[in-house]
């Protein structure tokens, strides 16, 4: 089975961060950058399939400037068999953009099936791998939480709010994986070394004229100190005002 996994390098979210100097990008000087977690996950559910039929080829795609091919490099790491870079000066904001020429190499290397992450941190869309899968003209399921794959076939587990949903589908299909499906393994210093000898091809990437731009970027408010009122029952009666007057919320 050929599958192939898309991968977006990500920035660590636990810090503080600044808007870049153009007004509609982050500053990138200081933060650290890696891959995304729900596109870890869609790497090992990879490898397991893989592992589990005791063949077939893992492949890893990423768009992006030349920095992203560290991120490959890991997935590599992992254990994924070759990498695709597709040469982008910066990732555009617009998903269709992405899911155009994602969907245009995806479609070359003809795979059985093709992974993403639910969603991305940074951008919080979610709509890359449903795209993909509509331009491609296959079946999508997303954010899965269980998947088993047979005989060209497979079942995947979405979970709801309050239930749960069994699907099946035929291959060739499209996935995004959600938190809970698996745990990825950490490369090993076999899985690094191997992976500097691993084939990874970089092409331009065809990306077309986004119709969704950032026209600007603002950090929220910081927000005002917080005010005692008093202690116990007799801070009431001036709690109960003030929301009143002031935060307007009663």
């Amino acid at each position: 089975m050929k599958i192939a996994v898309c991968v977006k390098r990500v920035p660590d979210m636990d810090v503080r961060f600044k808007i870049g100097g153009d007004g509609t990008s982050l500053d990138e000087a200081g933060l650290k950058f890696d891959i995304n977690d729900f596109d870890a996950w869609a790497v090992e559910a990879a490898l397991q399939l893989k592992e589990k039929a005791g063949a077939g080829e893992v492949t890893v795609i990423s768009l992006g400037p030349d920095v992203v091919q560290e991120t490959i490099r890991k997935a590599l790491s992992m254990g994924a068999d070759k990498g695709v870079h597709l040469k982008a000066d910066r990732v555009p904001f617009d998903g269709f953009t992405i899911a155009k020429a994602l969907a245009e190499e995806l479609k070359a290397g003809a795979y059985d099936l093709v992974l993403f992450g639910k969603i991305s941190p940074d951008s919080s869309n979610g709509v890359v791998g449903p795209m993909v899968a509509e331009l491609m003209g296959v079946p999508c399921v997303t954010a899965i939480s269980s998947l088993e794959i047979a005989n060209g076939r497979g079942t995947a587990k979405r979970e709801l709010e309050g239930a749960q949903e069994m699907v099946e589908f035929s291959l060739p299909v499209v996935l995004t994986v959600d938190e809970g499906l698996n745990t990825a393994r950490y490369p090993s210093l076999k899985g690094i070394m191997a992976a500097k000898k691993k084939p990874l091809e970089s092409k331009p990437a065809q990306l077309a004229e986004p119709q969704v731009k950032v026209r600007k970027l603002e950090l929220p408010p910081d927000r005002k100190a917080g005010r005692i009122v008093g202690e116990g029952a007799a801070a009431v009666p001036e709690l109960v005002r003030l929301l009143q007057t002031e935060a307007k919320v009663l």
